[in-house]
């Protein structure tokens, strides 16, 4: 393993790490604050820790096995979008009451963790498709948490879920956007292998 590849396996297990606390965080916060934004954010941090784990067994394989890693993320991420437009179906018709301090809190402490991991990523967001595709997810995660943290302020001074049901819906936005780019990326590289 040379020793691009141990950074950029140190940087990932540090990543798997983060985002798989934060998964749990911001799903069962989102679910008990009846959140879609903090829902959407946690189960698009699932998605990020299971990329990672998938960036990680990728380090020193082949070009062959990196790009079915990034394959593979850009189709979880997908999915991911899918799920969370189906809930915000869910709450839409059935109705949900946000609670605004808490989708602050969480969203203070998400958007901390994804910069900690942009900034782990930096060094390696041009490098090998599948880590370029953990840059895409960290960038993207961080939009997401600014979004829950202004809905948040939103769901407090307008006493509505609505700021909450629009930014799940960007979120899924963000995440469809996010796989598009990623998909992008592996065709260019098929094309290029």
């Amino acid at each position: 393993m040379t020793e691009s590849e141990r950074v950029g396996r140190r940087a990932l297990l540090v990543l798997l790490s983060l985002n798989g606390g934060m998964f749990v965080i911001e799903l069962a916060a989102g679910w008990q604050a009846q959140s879609m934004g903090l829902f959407a954010d946690g189960l698009d941090m699932g998605a990020d820790a299971s990329v990672y784990l998938l960036a990680l067994l990728a380090v020193g394989a082949s070009a062959r096995a990196k790009l079915r890693a990034a394959r593979f993320a850009w189709r979880a991420q997908l999915a991911l979008a899918l799920l969370a437009i189906l809930e915000v179906a869910r709450r839409w018709i059935r109705g949900s009451a946000p609670e605004p301090s808490v989708m602050i809190g969480v969203s203070i402490v998400a958007l901390a963790v994804n910069i900690a991991c942009l900034a782990l990523l930096r060094r390696h967001r041009e490098g090998e498709v599948h880590l370029q595709a953990a840059w895409i997810f960290s960038a993207t995660d961080v939009q997401a948490n600014l979004g829950v943290l202004a809905a948040g302020f939103l769901v407090e001074l307008l006493g509505s879920p609505v700021p909450d049901l629009a930014i799940g819906l960007l979120v899924c936005w963000l995440v469809l956007s996010g796989a598009l780019r990623i998909r992008r990326r592996v065709r260019s590289a098929e094309t290029a292998g």
